[in-house]
């Protein structure tokens, strides 16, 4: 093939014809050739490479490049980059701090560059510089005025609650180590303790931090889902042991406060249907629930009007598993007086209403005969304690007041000679016991009936020294007020009124609803 001769080589290559979307995309001034665009002679000259069709986009030419700006360096001294002033970044101290005679900090430490892994590590060893809180011990138990309670609890209160002190005791042996795995039950172990120390000693700490107990106790009770859906009778669900104890609980806060408001009746209420409708998985406090509700509900059928107790029901039979007398925590349920007592309530039921009617008599035949069965119970009832123990001498003071009860129920009130035997017996039981004794923790229900039988004016002082008494031991709010209720009947039976024998009455009219126990 020939080589073009000189005249072709200076020939310029027809443009094509571009179209008119091309045309308004290109620049006003052609682009210089890029270095890419020429190729080298034999001289190392450059010469533009021939092409058919120009750059549909050209490049702009080196005179319309925006200049770059340079960014503000980070190298200078701490004190220039304050200042905003330029830095010669001299070492140690710049020149441009010393001919302004300004003192210079220096320079920041020089961040090197690091991966996400390292980056990830030092952030990890920031945060065991500065360890977090550790959690609770034992929840609910979160400050030192908390252990205080606690403490204050397990060698006190839970001594007062029951017949025993130390090995046997159900708030210690049971229900202690359920509210160590169960919040709920220790916000309202704590509660109560700290009610039982606002009763013996008023202080704003221990109130603001019973409170903070009480409020955490309640709204666990709240929100359970299953306690809400059994207490309203829905349906049955399975509650667990511990928040069945805290309703417990929460009923004996009430006795320490000294509430009347009646605070403890939903307490005591949804323990009455966990009674009558649950069994709980722990025997042994399947057994400590049925006593413990049995001797508040028939204690509460006592002083309340409107209370009618579960032993009143004809068709509630006590479990087997409470024949054990050894094991009682309380006096009257499993040995059989506090069934007398609910038929006693019953009634005092009916003469209230035929009181209420104005029928006379108040008291008629069916009803004194309905008495008679009940004073052949009381007179057949056998001891199962421990002869000449505080138990034995405790039980036989129950024995004794609950026959006071049917005596004040059915016969006129009035003062005679049966009646003040029958306290002055009760008073002597009343005297072997000692005062520091375990029995003094159930002892408030017999005196509360002595004094409500004490026609004697001189019987009163050693029922006041009772209750004085009852006080130094246990510090339970309750004790003032059940003392003032016998205060009004002694008023009662002075003014020869014979109203003095419906103390329920009495409590009602004042609008206070607490528990005598």
């Amino acid at each position: 093939m020939e080589s073009p001769t000189e005249h072709e080589r200076d020939v310029i290559p027809k443009i094509e014809e571009v179209e008119e979307e091309d045309e308004l995309d290109q620049k006003p001034l052609p682009s210089p050739p890029d270095e890419e665009d020429m190729e080298h002679n034999d001289d190392q000259t450059l010469i533009k490479r021939p092409r058919g069709r120009p750059r549909k986009h050209p490049k702009e030419p080196p005179n319309s490049i925006s200049k770059t700006l340079k960014g503000r360096s980070k190298t200078g001294c701490i004190t220039c980059r304050r200042r905003k002033k330029k830095c010669d970044e001299t070492k140690p101290a710049c020149l441009h701090c010393q001919k302004n005679n300004v003192h210079c900090e220096g320079y920041p430490p020089k961040d090197y560059w690091q991966s996400g892994k390292q980056r990830a590590m030092k952030g990890r060893r920031f945060s065991i510089e500065k360890p977090k809180e550790l959690p609770a011990l034992i929840e609910g138990i979160e400050t030192d005025l908390d252990w205080f309670f606690f403490d204050h609890f397990n060698l006190h209160v839970s001594r007062v609650l029951s017949l025993f002190t130390d090995k046997q005791n159900p708030w210690t042996q049971i229900l202690l180590p359920m509210a160590t795995a169960h919040r709920g039950l220790m916000h309202s172990l704590l509660c109560l303790s700290g009610s039982h120390l606002m009763a013996r000693e008023p202080n704003p700490q221990f109130e603001e931090r019973q409170f903070h107990h009480f409020d955490k106790a309640v709204n666990h009770l709240r929100t359970n889902g299953a306690m809400a859906v059994t207490v309203s009778g829905e349906k049955s669900a399975l509650i667990d042991d511990p928040t069945i104890a805290q309703t417990l609980v929460l009923c004996l806060k009430s006795i320490c406060a000294g509430e009347l408001e009646g605070t403890y009746c939903p307490h005591l209420n949804a323990a009455r249907h966990l009674v009558l409708s649950q069994k709980a998985s722990n025997p042994e406090f399947q057994s400590f629930l049925f006593e413990f509700f049995i001797y508040h509900d028939v204690c509460n059928s006592v002083t309340k009007v409107d209370h009618r107790s579960v032993l009143m029901m004809d068709d509630f039979h006590l479990p087997q598993f409470m024949i054990q007398p050894e094991a009682g925590a309380f006096l009257g349920v499993v040995d059989g007086l506090f069934g007398c007592i609910s038929r006693i309530r019953k009634l005092r039921d009916r003469i209230r209403e035929r009181r209420t009617q104005g029928r006379q008599p108040y008291v008629d035949f069916t009803i004194l005969n309905d008495a008679r069965e009940i004073d052949v119970s009381i007179r057949e009832w056998v001891c199962i304690q421990t002869p000449d123990t505080s138990r034995w001498i405790a039980s036989m003071l129950y024995r004794q007041c609950t026959w006071i009860y049917l005596q004040r129920t059915v016969m006129p009130s009035t003062p005679s000679e049966t009646i003040n035997e029958a306290v002055e017996v009760g008073l002597q039981y009343l005297r072997e016991l000692p005062s520091d004794s375990s029995t003094q923790s159930i002892m408030l229900m017999p005196t509360f009936l002595l004094g409500c039988a004490a026609f004697s004016p001189d019987h009163r002082p050693e029922i006041r020294s009772a209750f004085d008494q009852l006080q130094a031991y246990s510090n339970l709010g309750n004790i003032k007020y059940a003392r003032q209720i016998v205060d009004c009947v002694w008023e009662l039976m002075d003014s020869g009124d014979e109203s003095s024998w419906d103390w329920e009455g009495i409590i009602q009219s004042k609008g206070w609803d607490f528990l005598i126990t």
